[in-house]
Order: structure tokens, then sequence, then C-alpha cells
């Protein structure tokens, strides 16, 4: 007889409007104008979407110059430095703009601040594609990223100079809580957004882990290792009381060994990742035990964005 599991399921989970819109652009692309369609980078931080778009005729490069010149290009949903778009006009390449708009968002915040005469700090994780892409909005130098609430403590910027500051959108909530209180206890006067940065996506699955990891013996967030999102999961499930919480790509991952002892499982995905990988790994615990599924919903997601004027027309 096989054991019993109860799995904890959250909602939301999975794609977020942003990630829905990028991959929609391409396919749209891809039938507009036939493949390939080259991509500047992953579209989304994930492997499974990747290869689904490939098999369709995209082609994912590095960089501008290993795209031909009489092939459309599709900038990823992370953002990109003004610098690319600019060589894409330079070289009179037929390109898309597959950037989130909450990472558009933030994008205009950077250029209204610089313009403002404001120095800009951005809270993010250096090197991740939407951290080189806000930074790169504006001149070298005019953007000073911070990692940590010790980071704050090194910047030396003078008591009277005119701050801002920005968020990458995909942070944990509560670290980008703890971040801001150091910032503004430096800089009373700094500036920030209107609205938080951080996107609506992130704070709602964050939200959703938070609600079920209590009652969790371990849980298991399905996402790429490069998805700021995802691992952010991971942080969230461990900080609320699931210490053995862990990422996966795919069901084809599970260490069992890992799941000994497991009485309750909570399962959730990152913003990049696709329903069916979910579905994927409930169907592998199915085939292992008794199980019981429980959604724990923290409320619902309508946000759509509009499509490129180039491909709807």
């Amino acid at each position: 007889m096989a054991p019993s599991l109860t799995v904890l399921l959250a909602a939301p989970r999975g794609f977020c409007a942003g990630v829905d819109r990028a991959i929609k652009i391409v396919e749209m692309a891809l039938e507009k104008h036939g493949a390939p369609v080259y991509v500047r980078h992953e579209i989304v931080h994930n492997r499974h979407v990747v290869s689904t778009l490939e098999a369709k005729g995209a082609v994912f490069v590095d960089e501008l110059d290993q795209v031909p010149a009489d092939r459309p290009v599709v900038f990823s949903a992370h953002g990109v430095p003004k610098s690319v778009p600019m060589e894409a006009q330079r070289r009179e390449m037929m390109y898309l703009d597959a950037t989130c708009p909450l990472v558009s968002k933030v994008h205009h915040e950077a250029e209204h601040h610089h313009a403002a005469g404001r120095a800009i700090i951005l809270i993010g994780h250096e090197g991740h594609p939407e951290v080189v892409g806000t930074m790169g909005q504006l001149p070298e130098g005019a953007v000073e990223l911070v990692e940590t609430v010790e980071a704050v403590a090194a910047l030396a910027f003078r008591p009277d100079e005119p701050l801002a500051y920005i968020t990458q959108t995909t942070l944990s909530v509560d670290d980008t809580a703890a971040i801001l209180r150091a910032l503004r206890q430096r800089f009373p006067d700094i500036e920030g957004p209107g609205k938080e940065d951080i996107c609506y996506a992130t704070t709602n699955r964050q939200s959703a882990v938070k609600a079920l990891a209590p009652r969790c013996d371990a849980l298991i967030v399905v996402g790429a290792p490069n998805s700021s999102n995802s691992q952010r999961l991971v942080e969230v499930a461990r900080g609320a009381g699931c210490g053995t919480a862990f990422l996966l790509q795919s069901a084809d991952e599970i260490d069992w060994r890992q799941l000994d002892g497991v009485k309750t499982l909570g399962i959730t995905a990152g913003a990049s990742a696709p329903e069916v990988l979910v579905d994927e790994l409930i169907a592998a615990c199915a085939a292992r035990y008794d199980l019981s599924i429980e959604e724990v919903s923290v409320g619902e997601e309508s946000m759509h964005f509009n499509l490129p004027r180039a491909l709807s027309a």
C-alpha cells in the first residue's frame, strides 16, 4: 500500500503576465515572420520554455552580432541596456522588445530621477540581466548597486546629496524592506517610487509560500537555478518555517530520499515556470504516494499586458 502524502499547492504560482507576454511575442513573431526568429538571451529563465520555443524555430543568442541583419530579434523579458536597441537601429535590424512593462516602469523611474539630478541607488543582485539592463539605461556610474543591509553603511554619498532608490522587480519582499529601512535611516530624504518596484507576481508568490510553509515538512519550488524569483521563493519558505525547501527544474530531478518521512509537501512554481512542470511533479508523486491535494490560495491574479503594435497590426 502506497504511503499517504498531502500536497499543499500554492496559489498564485507559475507564469506571470510579463512572462506570458514575452513568450507570446516570440511565438507571434515566428507566425508573422517565419523561422528563424532570434532572441537575445533566454526570453525568460526557464529551460523548458526555451527548448519549446527552439523547437518552433527560435534561436537564442548572447549578443546582436550573432543575429543576421535581415532576421527579427527579440529582447528578453528582463530588459536590456539602451546600447542594445541603439546598436539594432544602427544596423537597421527589425527588433521587438519583450521587456516586462513592470521592468520598463523601473527604467522610466531611473531616467526621471537622473534628469532631476538625483544619484540613484538600485537594490538588486549584481550580474542579473534585469540589473544589467536597468543600470544600462543611464551613463556609467549614475547608478549605485546595493545588495545587502551591510552595503548601505558603505555608501559614500554626502548627507545633503539628492538621492533616489529603485529596485529589481524579483527580490525578496522582506529582505528589500530591511535594506530600505537602512537606507531611510541613513538618508531620510531619499526619494522612492510612487508604487513599489517589486512586481505583483513576486509579492503574491512569496505571500502564498508564507501561507503554506509552516504547514509543510518539505517544500519544492519548480523553477530554474538562474531565476531570481524562484530562488527567493526557496529562501522565503525556509524563513517562514519550512527548513527543507529546495529548487527543482523538473520532476526528473527529484531525489526521493529528500522526501523520506515527509507527510505534507508544499509545491509552488516561480513566475517563469510553466504549469506543465507542476503537473508532471504531481504525477510523479502520485506514482509513489496516495495523494491528497489542497490548494492554498492568497488571491487571484488578473493582470494583463498588451502586445507590441508591430505584432498585433
